[in-house]
């Protein structure tokens, strides 16, 4: 953490609410250092917590595929932004009523178990349209979708993440197909229920009745945002969407309590730093002029701390390119993905 290092993350919470993707794997594969961070969890007898916008898979396929990868975990363990849409849905609805589902089988099953009736076309008269992620959704699913809401239906949208994290790079998420409907209808959806709304992670704290949490994510558009409007603290981790230059312009309500590189940094003093950087900047770094002009030495995950001070003392959060002032800077931006 930033200046005088204080002790493992992890033992100032009692719970550890993950995101899933781009933060315990990618896609179907872990990431380096996420199993093994996890079990360690696990170990020291801690409470976890899993909550995620995807809402291709429920709770209990979710469980089966983290402990297929060696990290055991309970459906009672993992909060889904379709579980969550159907149980908003159920609140809003009669029993009976049918729900134009776009998506996955996932969600159509907890539309279905919910007590609605889960259809596909808007000549069957649902109430309400639900659309969440799926790698099949195509026209003939939006098209229906569209005539359904503007036929009155209520219009739910599991989350409205842009891209998904994968190997290859970022993915069209069911942020991009709701983007379709609403060029087509000209309108927002009523209800957004995954993050960065904020139920996610209550439920998730709820259900262990948790007063600490910290939430572990990888964007800051949904994951932070989130922990922010929750109330809790954050940990940014590297390996997904967001970056280094889209933290250092991030507004007030997208930042991070603390930075790290992995889940590693949970349990590593060096492997995480909170954010922004004390005064004066921590590590050895300096930070002058508006065109961010790092110097010094010190480790990269302070260099960044000390850069963010810098970036959010502005008024007005912008684009960013800092420049380096001595050799070690410049190889601690080059780490950082912030030159050229």
């Amino acid at each position: 953490m930033s200046g005088p290092r204080q002790g493992r993350l992890v033992d100032a919470y009692d719970l550890v609410i993950f995101d899933l993707d781009g933060v315990v794997y990618l896609i179907d594969e872990p990431i380096p250092g996420a199993v093994e961070a996890i079990g360690r969890l696990h170990d020291e007898g801690r409470s976890v917590s899993y909550a995620t916008n995807n809402a291709s898979r429920r709770a209990a396929d979710v469980a089966e595929l983290l402990t297929g990868m060696g990290v055991p975990a309970g459906a009672d363990e993992v909060v889904t932004s379709a579980g969550a849409a159907a149980a908003v849905l159920a609140g809003r609805l009669a029993p009976g009523d049918r729900v134009l589902v776009v998506g996955a089988d996932a969600l159509r099953d907890e539309i279905g178990e919910v007590g609605l009736v889960p259809v596909g076309r808007a000549d069957e008269e649902p109430v309400a349209v639900v659309q969440g992620y799926g790698p099949r959704v195509g026209w003939a699913e939006l098209a229906e979708a569209a005539l359904a809401v503007r036929a009155g239906a209520i219009w739910v949208a599991t989350n409205t993440d842009r891209t998904l994290p994968s190997p290859r790079g970022p993915l069209p998420g069911n942020g991009s197909l709701v983007a379709v409907l609403r060029t087509a209808l000209d309108r927002d959806p009523d209800i957004v229920v995954g993050k960065p709304a904020p139920g996610l992670f209550r439920t998730g704290a709820e259900r262990v009745g948790a007063s600490r949490p910290l939430v572990v994510g990888d964007r800051l558009d949904t994951d932070i945002e989130g922990a922010v409007r929750a109330g809790m603290d954050s940990l940014l981790v590297l390996t997904g969407v967001s970056d280094a230059r889209e933290l250092l312009g991030a507004p007030a309500e997208r930042r991070p309590t603390f930075v790290g590189y992995d889940l590693r940094g949970l349990f590593d003093v060096d492997g995480v730093v909170r954010v922004p950087a004390g005064e004066p900047a921590s590590g050895g770094w300096r930070v002058t002029g508006d065109g961010l002009r790092l110097d010094g030495s010190g480790s990269t995950l302070d260099a960044l701390a000390a850069l963010c001070a810098a970036a959010w003392s502005r008024s007005v959060a912008r684009e960013v390119a800092p420049a380096a002032g001595s050799e070690p800077a410049r190889a601690a931006l080059r780490e950082l993905g912030l030159t050229g």
